[in-house]
């Protein structure tokens, strides 16, 4: 059985994104091996926050998980800020870490791009925040990470530091493998199928929010992308938008996108988003339904106290072998 470890930031709803290309694939992970799921929020405060609206938002995140099927008796669900290990072992890393790896991080140039160009502040966090996530994953032994194509960057590095401290101070960290799934790691816009569908994107209608009442999740499907092709047939290079779409009917439904194309031949647009806004509404409906009666409930400050609980126990362990291998502290 693997050790997996995945997280994501609590900035605000997840999207279909979100669900379709990490969390549903946690359901099924859960059931096969260890799994650690994180509350990331220690990475959401490289760019400025609300503390209320932060707050808020992890325990809806983690009322989210819950909502969209990982098990609390199956996996193992806390919030990163509540484990100091993650700041400890980053900053070791950190200091073993060269300027050039962290200013080559494709990440940090389009984050910080962004900020500049809307006159915001950069923090050094978002600029060393890599070596904060490599640690994440190192703290745990963790076996596989689960990524989006995006992220393979971040991976490389990790096992980049590994193998650098592993060469310098002895066999320590577990060098990750990564796993993408084979469909629905990477949702794209709704309205910009060129690039990612993200939650901070600035436009509403790019996104499907797995908060989003049915009305607005029909609304938003309909009026997506697509092109001027008479027929629907998949092609993401030239196609981006109706494969994208059928790539949100495939991985909801399971059903393969050749099958799909075929039940479509003959068929306008209007039928095929009709009936794809119908299948993303019975998806999503429940889940909403479920997160709030979750939240309402008082239940999830359990889940995450026993979360803590688990990987405080873990990271403890390892933090020592670290700072035991580097110097640091006295020897009693």
């Amino acid at each position: 059985m693997a050790r997996i470890l995945s997280g994501i930031q609590p900035s605000g709803a997840l999207t279909i994104g979100n669900y379709l290309g990490a969390i549903k694939n946690f359901v099924k992970l859960q059931h096969e091996h260890e799994c650690l799921f994180m509350i990331v929020d220690l990475h959401t405060i490289t760019v400025p926050q609300d503390r209320l609206a932060l707050r808020k938002n992890i325990k809806e995140l983690a009322a989210l998980y819950v909502a969209c099927g990982i098990d609390p008796k199956k996996s193992t669900i806390f919030v990163q800020s509540e484990v100091p290990s993650h700041l400890e072992l980053a900053w070791i890393l950190t200091c073993n870490t060269g300027m050039g790896e962290l200013e080559r991080m494709t990440q940090f140039k389009d984050k910080s791009a962004k900020l500049g160009a809307n006159g915001g502040h950069i923090g050094v966090g978002l600029f060393t925040y890599p070596t904060l996530q490599v640690a994440d994953i190192l703290l745990y032994d963790t076996d596989m990470v689960p990524i989006g194509d995006d992220q393979k960057q971040h991976l490389e590095l990790t096992r980049d530091l590994a193998e650098r401290f592993n060469s310098r101070f002895g066999d320590t960290f577990k060098i990750p493998e990564v796993y993408i799934p084979e469909q629905g790691a990477r949702i794209l816009a709704l309205q910009e199928p060129t690039k990612k569908m993200s939650k901070s994107d600035d436009n509403t209608k790019n996104i499907i929010l797995l908060t989003d009442p049915p009305n607005v999740i029909r609304k938003k499907i309909k009026s997506a992308i697509t092109d001027s092709e008479p027929s629907i047939g998949y092609d993401p290079v030239n196609r981006q938008g109706i494969s994208n779409l059928l790539e949100i009917y495939s991985c909801i439904t399971g059903e393969p996108i050749e099958s799909i194309v075929i039940k479509y031949e003959g068929k306008g647009y209007g039928d095929f988003k009709s009936d794809l806004a119908e299948i993303v509404v019975t998806e999503l409906e429940p889940i909403g339904k479920r997160r709030q009666e979750i939240l309402d409930s008082g239940e999830i400050d359990g889940i995450l106290d026993h979360g803590r609980d688990v990987a405080m126990k873990l990271a403890t362990k390892k933090i020592s072998k670290v700072k035991h291998k580097v110097g640091l502290g006295r020897k009693k």
